[in-house]
């Protein structure tokens, strides 16, 4: 169930003017932001051309040909936040156990 509260009176519970919220919406979206929204967008473009099969380490290397600029770790934060996975196992084949 969800509830929700009047931004009024959320800043008065908060101890802020509700103005300053107000400020803060109509503010630009930063500088990072509009990149982790551009990179996003390439980063489930190549994961969906790989079938959705490779992980943030293979998305890194392609991302990396094409000349953009990211670290591992941010690629790896924003296919998690996209909830973006690799293809862990095949479905149908069992682990076989050496029994000796």
């Amino acid at each position: 169930m969800s509830t929700f509260y009047a931004v009024r009176r959320l800043c008065l519970v908060l101890g802020l003017h509700y103005s300053g919220y107000y400020q803060w919406l109509k503010r630009p979206q930063s500088l990072r932001a509009r990149q982790d929204e551009r990179q996003t967008g390439l980063i489930k473009q190549l994961w969906l051309e790989s079938g959705t099969v490779y992980g943030y380490r293979k998305i890194w290397l392609d991302m990396k040909d094409l000349g953009e600029r990211a670290g591992r770790n941010r690629i790896a934060r924003l296919m998690r936040l996209a909830e973006l996975a690799s293809q862990t196992g095949y479905p149908g084949l069992a682990s076989v156990l050496f029994q000796g």
